[in-house]
């Protein structure tokens, strides 16, 4: 069975590992699916697709890489267009999880199963969170998997955030 999980991981941090973990636990095969890919760098959205690839691609391990397939998914100001869209995107799937209840209400439309996810100290991590604590020179170290961390250090994203 195949699962879809979308997100914008803008940066990708430890809640998100444990989302892809928690989905992982549910299916065979796991379609990421990294939302806004075709915005341009800004306050909400600074890392581009790629950028974000790599930030989850260097913070898994080999068994979770291996179950997992990554899709760049634009936003589009339709959201059925936008459903459909992803469909041809991405391969056929069995679950979407998700907590986004426009996505749940979509989904169930088209009889998709969605489930869930469990949030993990939701407050501490986000990607607004993360962010701040970056530009405001507070520590955000233990909030990222050290792939993440890794690229955002080498990446020099306090002076981008600032700039944004």
């Amino acid at each position: 069975m195949n699962g879809l999980l979308i997100g914008r991981f803008q940066p990708f941090h430890l809640g998100h590992l444990e989302a892809l973990r928690f989905a992982l636990s549910k299916v065979d095969k796991l379609w990421l699916g990294l939302g806004s890919s075709n915005k341009s760098p800004e306050k909400n959205n600074p890392f581009s697709a790629e950028e974000r690839k790599e930030m989850i691609l260097s913070s898994l391990d080999d068994s979770m890489k291996e179950k997992i397939s990554i899709y760049f998914i634009p936003d589009l100001d339709n959201h059925v267009k936008w459903i459909e869209k992803i469909d041809t995107i991405v391969p056929k799937f069995d679950i979407v999880f998700s907590n986004d209840e426009l996505t749940n209400h979509l989904y169930s439309k088209r009889d998709t199963q969605v489930v869930p996810i469990p949030f993990l100290k939701r407050n501490e991590l986000s990607g607004t969170n993360v962010r701040d604590l970056i530009i405001s020179d507070q520590k955000w170290e233990h909030l990222v998997p050290m792939g993440t961390r890794n690229f955002l250090e080498k990446s020099n994203t306090k002076d981008r955030l600032k700039i944004l």
